[in-house]
């Protein structure tokens, strides 16, 4: 489908300008999404499509000829999006019935977001060179390096800093830098305290600049009760630092992200459940960054303990409708979705951390040494550490990122803003 698009509308000015308010600037504004407009190229697509199905000219069509619809648009890419356009238009639908309106918003809803056209991309007659575009930015990245920011919560003497560096091979943690392995560990501070610290690490000329944020004294006192505001103070806190520094007006060229990425809460394999601090944590938490749980010394459970305690966990999760990393409807695809769905079914992950080498067969490997044997931790059989490092750095750390960056931070955004254009209009009604 080879088409000429006239930029020009009624009326002079830019297509552009008549088609796109979107995000949270038309959030704000009062705006309905909606990109495309009567005056697009696209819209004339979507009425001849929408009235070849609406045969009566009744300007609406029911809900399960939608699926019908989508394959005539995408074609193969229907594939991948009919679901997501099915949930959208049953959301819509009114009395069983999608009117063309309202086709369209879906449409523009789903298609402003993604590049996966289907039938409706323009081709090309010769080669153009948008194929050297991946490269480009690979170049472009390589040179300005990486962010990736984790948050380890859980009470003392679990293993976080253990695991951290089992996760990136390298004296990561706070308490490894600012410690000899000699000496005793710190006191237990009176209030929860966060602490973070800054490296940068390099594998394959990729550079990674990696933040480590610490909470001692979390849950390590007789009276816990909102141990977790500074916490979540500290994460509102870097969401407002990267605020600030967007709506700046000689903002930077790349602005600084301390945003935490990740949280990774340990649970103590006590064998029994979450306790009432656990619930009530991941409660607040999870509505502002992307926890991930974990089951942390997993070594001190048999297997079978080990598999009762996670079906404990998940449905204390499920009753208290706390929604972990990954959540749902938001995979774009059914690829996503089926990845996804198997993260969230070995989840929490039950793991085992040791920065200690070990020679077994030849081999040097990290594991913990016992009365019974040698624990690989990166032996699946063993513990899940290899399913959480996979996740968080091999499969899902730019997932990570963008979830942060368009759910959690988009959402604080949003109230802020609106925070302050209510607070302007207050102070105008009063003048």
């Amino acid at each position: 489908m080879s088409r000429s698009i006239d930029r020009s509308v009624p009326g002079g000015g830019s297509r552009i300008a008549h088609c796109i308010i979107s995000g949270s600037l038309g959030k704000l504004l009062g705006y309905h999404h909606k990109w495309i407009c009567r005056y697009c190229d696209l819209y004339e697509v979507l009425q001849a499509a929408f009235g070849e199905i609406d045969t009566e000219k009744k300007g609406t069509i029911e809900t399960g000829l939608v699926p019908q619809l989508i394959s005539k648009l995408l074609g193969d890419a229907s594939l991948k999006k009919g679901s997501l356009l099915q949930l959208r238009a049953n959301t819509k639908a009114k009395n069983g019935v999608v009117q063309f309106s309202e086709f369209v918003t879906i449409m523009s809803e789903t298609m402003s977001q993604t590049t996966e056209w289907g039938a409706l991309k323009t081709e090309i007659n010769g080669y153009v060179g948008i194929d050297t575009i991946q490269e480009q930015i690979r170049k472009k990245a390589l040179k300005r390096g990486f962010d990736y920011n984790i948050m380890v919560v859980g009470a003392s003497g679990l293993g976080k800093s253990t695991l951290v560096n089992t996760l990136f091979k390298a004296k990561i943690s706070r308490r490894s830098a600012e410690e000899n392995s000699e000496e005793l560990p710190p006191p237990i501070p009176k209030t929860v305290e966060v602490k973070s610290i800054s490296h940068v690490i390099e594998e394959n000329g990729v550079r990674l600049k990696l933040t480590v944020t610490d909470t001692p004294g979390f849950g390590d006192h007789i009276n816990n009760e909102n141990c977790w505001i500074p916490i979540e103070e500290y994460i509102n806190e870097q969401y407002e630092k990267y605020l600030s520094e967007e709506i700046n007006i000689s903002r930077k060229k790349h602005i600084p992200d301390s945003r935490v990425h990740v949280c990774l809460y340990f649970i103590a394999p006590t064998g029994h459940g979450l306790k009432p601090l656990d619930v009530e944590f991941m409660k607040r938490l999870a509505k502002v960054v992307n926890v991930v749980p974990v089951i942390s010394k997993a070594d001190t459970l048999i297997i079978e303990e080990r598999q009762l305690f996670k079906k404990r966990i998940k449905m204390a999760l499920n009753k208290n409708t706390i929604e972990t990393y990954p959540m749902k409807n938001l995979e774009e695809d059914e690829e996503d979705t089926a990845l996804n769905d198997a993260l969230r079914d070995q989840m929490p992950f039950a793991v085992v951390g040791s920065d200690k080498l070990h020679e077994l067969d030849g081999r040097e490997i990290l594991g913990r040494l016992t009365n019974w044997g040698l624990i690989e931790v990166e032996n699946p059989n063993h513990c899940e550490f290899s399913n959480l490092r996979d996740m968080l750095i091999r499969t899902h750390l730019q997932d990570l990122k963008e979830i942060t960056d368009t759910i959690h931070y988009e959402n604080f955004r949003y109230e802020r803003l609106q925070a302050r254009q209510n607070t302007k209009k207050c102070d105008s009604t009063t003048k």
